[in-house]
């Protein structure tokens, strides 16, 4: 596919994962100057710095990909758990796990207030919510499922899990709340 006009680049599934793409070495700097500005934090600045940059870099394209146009005549909405899971093919599922799974990932390591399966999943929800209402405001013809957002909040939570043992990590800024250090499931 050939890519010609602004359109192409970010008004296409195919644009938007070019665009992730090239901009990889761009999010690198980022970390990297973060990281140099907060020289005096210690240990702690590259990974509050890695962290953040890759909060947005792993959760803004994925966003954009759902708030692209679809091809449903007119804004669907469905409240009825489970019925679009069953129609759903492994690429959705998949895709829906992953729309926030950076945001699960790295959000306990750099925020030690969120360092709680429970809080996260609580996140993602929200997140997702806030997308799907958005699909529908925006009358972007595409289904606002509540399934989206279950698949969604399960994709930042099994993040979540993934990240667990990097917590606790350098200093205090990634203790769960109360300092205790304890890595419980919340």
């Amino acid at each position: 596919m050939r890519l010609e006009g602004w359109h192409s680049w970010i008004g296409t599934f195919t644009g938007v994962v070019l665009l992730t793409a090239a901009m990889l070495p761009l999010a690198a700097l980022v970390a990297w100057a973060l990281a140099r500005r907060r020289r005096f934090a210690g240990a702690g600045a590259w990974r509050m710095s890695i962290a953040e940059v890759g909060m947005v870099y792993g959760t803004v394209p994925p966003v954009w990909l759902i708030l692209l146009p679809g091809d449903e005549d007119g804004a669907v909405v469905n409240l009825v758990p489970l019925r679009d899971l069953l129609t759903m093919d492994t690429g959705q599922i998949v895709g829906n796990l992953l729309v926030f799974a950076a945001l699960g990932f790295l959000a306990p390591i750099r925020f030690a207030v969120l360092a709680s399966v429970r809080r996260l999943l609580a996140l993602g929800a929200g997140c997702s919510v806030l997308v799907e209402t958005a699909q529908y405001v925006l009358q972007l013809d595409r289904v606002s499922s509540v399934d989206d957002v279950l698949l969604n909040a399960a994709g930042t939570g099994l993040a979540a899990l993934a990240s667990r043992p990097w917590w606790r990590g350098a200093g205090t800024n990634s203790l769960p709340a109360g300092g205790t250090g304890k890595n419980t499931v919340r």
